[in-house]
């Protein structure tokens, strides 16, 4: 397997990716990024620890689904996440939002 190869591989799942992320974020709840991953979840809880010089942000997750090509499995019952780094909690919209009939 050439370069060419491997990169044309990893397009297609990062497209088959992107295009399952179109299918199953409507299911759910809250948006996490971290430093190494994104997620999709239908409960979050965040905890902050430590000193305020390096807090460590605990993020537990139910529910979720991972964004990660080289997972076999990307929906997932529970999820913890330990991190000394930044991280994103959004609240997604809700479909009654995003109906342009309700407008």
């Amino acid at each position: 397997m050439n370069s060419d190869d491997l990169e044309n591989f990893e397009a297609e799942r990062e497209y088959k990716l992107a295009q399952e992320y179109q299918d199953v974020v409507g299911m759910f709840r809250y948006a996490v990024e971290t430093e190494r991953r994104f997620y999709l979840a239908n409960e979050v809880k965040v905890a902050v620890t430590g000193d305020s010089a390096r807090p460590l942000i605990e993020v537990e997750m139910t529910d979720a689904w991972v964004w990660d090509m080289y997972r076999k499995t990307r929906f997932i019952p529970s999820v913890r996440v330990l991190s000394f780094k930044d991280v994103n909690v959004e609240e997604l919209p809700s479909d009654e939002i995003l109906d342009p009939n309700t407008l």
